[in-house]
């Protein structure tokens, strides 16, 4: 019985040093980050997991993407999502918003109160903030203001901006389907690749 708790013992003492050493990663946002019309393996997320864990530094990045998501919708659910423990929050939600022509100053507001409850539920945790663009056709007025709402967030909570997140891939007819607005596997791995520069530094 002794031998067994022993070799029980050793194989937790080897275990843990590797879990505890990886970095959590949260991915918070919507059809982008859920990977709309492809397998979760396929959206941007787990690529970007395994090309972080090539190095000696290990991450585990959790895909809290979920289509059709508003500011509003991932107000409601940050409390539940909170309830494991994270090292990076990664803010990408807006989109749905802009794409509906909702008021700026409330997405703004909705996008905060996330923030705050994650700095008071995790106050070492890193904010990173996924910039995102709406189409011209909502006016220039609007497009302005929109784009603008990512950069003053980061700069009020000194939190890392990825300028637009679809960069090298939006308007690009065979990186996305035929919807225009989700991106192809193609337009995922390129996704992947621009964020890898991004938290290669962060973690």
């Amino acid at each position: 019985m002794l031998v067994g708790k022993k070799a029980l013992f050793i194989v937790i003492f080897w275990v843990l040093p590797a879990f505890q050493t990886s970095k959590v990663i949260l991915f918070f946002g919507d059809s982008l980050t859920a990977g709309y019309g492809l397998s979760t393996e396929e959206a941007f997320p787990a690529l970007l997991e395994k090309e972080l864990n090539k190095s000696d530094k290990k991450v585990k990045i959790v895909n809290a993407g979920l289509s059709g998501e508003t500011s509003a919708g991932g107000l409601s659910r940050i409390d539940w999502i909170l309830r494991q423990p994270l090292d990076i929050f990664v803010l990408e939600l807006g989109a749905n918003d802009g794409l509906r022509g909702l008021p700026i100053d409330q997405t703004k507001k909705n996008l905060q109160s996330i923030i705050d409850k994650v700095r008071a539920k995790n106050p070492t945790c890193k904010i990173v903030l996924a910039g995102m663009m709406v189409p011209p056709n909502m006016g220039k007025e609007y497009t302005d203001e929109f784009k603008n709402i990512y950069p003053e967030l980061a700069r009020k909570n000194n939190a890392t901006l990825i300028p637009f997140i679809l960069d090298g891939v939006a308007g690009i007819e065979k990186l996305n389907q035929a919807d225009g607005i989700h991106p192809t596997p193609e337009g995922h791995k390129i996704i992947a690749r621009n964020l890898k520069q991004v938290f290669e530094k962060l973690i």
